[in-house]
């Protein structure tokens, strides 16, 4: 059987109302030079039958429950394409996703990974937002994604990666239990290049959530992220550079906290944030808090 150039991997845990959206809009890519991979992650619902219908069309990994990272990187052991393809179950692709991605990579070597826009819609199928590609000024890929970690357009849906950068990357960090793409991304941008194509190629299904229920989880791992990856960064830009994302992220988060009423819990991350870059990111930090005191919403 010939290699396939790319290889798609579909994550699923007890995704039979969607997985077959997912599937069906990577078996309908321009770009057919590839196999699709789904990763049946101890599901107990009824996606095994969803996934033996397809057949041959894909390949399917069964494994015990061991949730978003474990599932991927299973996937990736599986592939053998030389470029590898996110797509969460919930998601799905337009026909020229692939397509326009190989492309790039293949005009851009030096690249080692790549996403395109994505379009974030409600289970209704209202469109919310696009998620479009980010400017870096300073042509530093690492540090912007330090800086905003949402960086990169359309995140586990829209990126293609080299196998080979990938697999040297380490994949996923499986004890990450929140931004495991995030942490990824920034050990593939210290390897090689990224761009982006500005065009909403990935739709992505924002499904109703409690952010306070998320959001302890989120904040600790962005916290982890960035101290564990401080090390790729070059040594000039480990201190204060570093200090100011640490910041940012801290006041990001402080502001979601207030729109779900945790006023004290924000607070205390805003003057964490103050301490920490004072001046780079003292004015954002004071700024908030004298909204924060004034009852304003942030």
């Amino acid at each position: 059987m010939q290699t396939p150039v790319v290889s798609v991997v579909i994550p699923a845990y007890n995704a039979a109302w969607c997985v077959g959206q997912a599937i069906d809009s990577a078996l309908a890519q321009s770009f057919v030079d590839r196999e699709i991979i789904v990763v049946d992650d101890g599901s107990t619902d009824d996606t095994p039958r969803v996934l033996a219908g397809y057949g041959s069309r894909i390949r399917i990994v069964s494994k015990p429950n061991g949730g978003l990272s474990s599932a991927r990187n299973a996937g990736v052991a599986a592939a053998q394409g030389e470029f590898v393809a996110f797509l969460d179950a919930d998601d799905r692709w337009l026909p020229a996703k692939l397509a326009r991605q190989v492309a790039l990579m293949r005009e851009e070597p030096r690249l080692a990974f790549c996403s395109t826009a994505a379009r974030v819609q409600a289970p209704g199928g209202k469109v919310l937002n696009e998620w479009r590609c980010g400017a870096c000024s300073d042509g530093s890929v690492l540090e912007a994604i330090f800086a905003a970690n949402a960086f990169v357009a359309g995140s586990g849906s829209a990126v293609l990666t080299r196998r080979q950068a990938l697999e040297e990357a380490g994949g996923f960090d499986q004890s990450l239990r929140s931004l495991e793409d995030i942490d990824l991304w920034m050990r593939l941008a210290a390897r090689g290049g990224y761009r982006c194509i500005d065009e909403p190629l990935a739709v992505i299904l924002k499904r109703p959530e409690s952010m306070s229920r998320n959001l302890d989880v989120m904040r600790k791992a962005a916290i982890r992220v960035l101290r564990k990856n401080r090390s790729l960064l070059p040594p000039e830009r480990q201190g204060a550079f570093w200090r100011s994302a640490f910041a940012s992220m801290l006041c990001d988060y402080a502001k979601w906290e207030v729109r779900e009423g945790r006023r004290v819990s924000a607070a205390a991350h805003l003057l964490r944030a103050f301490a920490i870059a004072p001046h780079a990111r003292g004015r954002l930090a004071l700024g908030l808090l004298a909204a924060l005191a004034r009852g304003q919403r942030l």
